[in-house]
């Protein structure tokens, strides 16, 4: 500390300098994570487009899959509303 300066003044010294190193030091982490974001973007993007063309051929048997999948919510939904129905018989009854 000096002496000849007042302690207000180089409080505000120290704050701005440090200031101005985070400044610098945020600037450089901006910096890898951009060049970061840019290699994986560039490893991402050829992927997708094989997945692209994999996935119209995938497209015919997706359709009959999912009638699949419909048929068995739909059985599975009759099920339930059946209980339904039989809790709401007994609860009528009583």
């Amino acid at each position: 500390m000096d002496d000849d300066k007042p302690v207000l003044e180089q409080t505000t010294d120290a704050i701005s300098s440090a200031a101005d190193a985070t400044k610098g030091a945020v600037k450089t982490v901006v910096k890898k994570v951009k060049k970061a974001a840019k290699k994986v973007a560039k490893k991402v993007k050829p992927k997708k487009k094989a997945a692209k063309k994999s996935s119209k051929a995938k497209k015919a048997g997706k359709k009959s899959s999912a009638k699949k999948s419909s048929a068995k919510k739909s059985v599975k939904k009759a099920g339930k509303k059946a209980a339904k129905k039989k809790k709401k018989a007994r609860k009528s009854k009583r």
